[in-house]
């Protein structure tokens, strides 16, 4: 395994916009990174595994939870601070940063928000220890986009609710111990359900043969008659509105996770460039590969830059749900444009595992589209600056 030589790139001192406190939580994040992940990765890939023995590493650097309370097990960290996690995980590799978003964005972020003081204390502890893993149940194999048109419902049966449905593309559920259920009552209201491993007629099919995050884990949700107590419905916010609140906080990862991917990306492909001799001298000397590697890092510094404002603007409770969709659309597409062109810097050595380019391409094409695809991103912009909805 060759060492992790990784240097961020910084072509407009960012750095100078961020507390000790926000370098500190990077720095160690980075250096967790190096030092346990980046040697595992390729081979976990390949054979198409999720590193479980890395867990707890992730709790000890605030990986989940990050901005929850310390009361509750979490780090009481800033948004930026969470951003900057989730840029140094994808750095290593998108289906970590996926594992680490869902368990915070997706599953602590609802218990603590729209949850009541008795679920906040029986799960955010062990969420944010990693002694469980939870996962999020909105996705549906006939609703992707459309997510207010789910068919999984419960009824209320008096002592209990009774859950029938599934969810699909479900990032860590075959490994969860409790799921973040969306699924409509009998009116049609959209409500959160708290479903444990072990409740009689839950089960967790894994999903095989991906191309795309090959790292994480992903699967279904079924529930077959499924019992849920009454004291497992999230009590404090329903609608549709309650799961896409959930979604922004996760895309507002995305958005420095693809910086981190793409840094990785482009230090790959300046440090081959630097190195590789052709015609008697080093690729880099070339003009095509010059406008490459310019183009990359200029990207690189406009979305550095973006997402620290966006964060700033999450600090203060003052960042929109188009401003973050605006954020995760850009800086994704600019990851997978700079992921692509570093391959092609690489030449065919772009393809082999002795490089993470290929790997980066190939996550990141997962990435452009969940969470809400590249085209909807655009839509919510578009209904934004308008006021006019393409969605109806």
């Amino acid at each position: 395994m060759k060492p992790d030589l990784f240097q961020a790139p910084d072509y407009f001192q960012v750095d100078d916009l961020l507390t000790e406190e926000h370098k500190l939580v990077r720095d160690s994040a980075r250096e967790w990174v190096k030092k346990n992940l980046s040697p595992v990765i390729e081979e976990y890939a390949q054979k198409s595994e999720f590193p479980k023995f890395l867990v707890k590493g992730l709790a000890e650097i605030g990986a989940f939870g990050a901005y929850i309370p310390e009361e509750y097990g979490g780090a009481g960290m800033d948004q930026i601070s969470y951003g900057l996690i989730m840029q140094e995980l994808e750095r290593g590799d998108s289906g970590i940063r996926s594992a680490a978003s869902v368990q915070s964005s997706l599953v602590m972020y609802p218990i603590f928000t729209y949850g009541n003081e008795t679920q906040r204390k029986k799960y955010l502890p062990k969420l944010a220890s990693g002694e469980w893993i939870g996962c999020f149940g909105l996705t549906e194999p006939n609703h992707g986009s459309n997510p207010g048109g789910m068919e999984t419902k419960f009824k209320d049966m008096g002592d209990h609710y009774l859950l029938n449905g599934a969810k699909m593309w479900i990032s860590n559920s075959p490994i969860a111990d409790v799921a973040v259920v969306w699924a409509k009552n009998e009116e049609g209201r959209i409500h959160g359900l708290l479903v444990e491993r072990g409740m009689e007629g839950f089960s967790t099919p894994e999903t095989h043969n991906k191309w795309s995050l090959r790292a994480s884990i992903t699967g279904e949700l079924i529930f077959d008659n499924v019992k849920v107590p009454k004291e497992n419905l999230l009590p404090n916010k329903s609608g549709l509105g309650a799961p896409l609140g959930c979604l922004d906080s996760a895309r507002y990862g995305i958005s420095w996770g693809a910086i981190g991917a793409a840094m990785d990306c482009y230090d790959t492909a300046l440090r081959y460039a630097k190195e590789r001799t052709q015609f008697g001298k080093p690729i880099a000397q070339f003009q095509l590969q010059q406008k490459k590697l310019a183009e990359m890092i200029t990207e690189i510094t406009k979305a550095q830059i973006f997402t620290w404002r966006l964060g700033v603007l999450k600090n203060e409770g003052r960042a929109s749900s188009a401003q973050i969709s605006m954020a995760k659309r850009n800086n994704v597409e600019m990851a997978i444009n700079i992921a692509r062109e570093a391959r092609q810097i690489l030449g065919g050595m772009g393809i082999t595992g002795d490089y993470s380019i290929m790997r980066h391409s190939m996550n990141l094409e997962s990435v452009i589209t969940y969470e809400g695809t590249h085209d909807v991103h655009l839509l919510i912009t578009g209904l934004d600056i308008t006021g006019l909805n393409a969605f109806k």
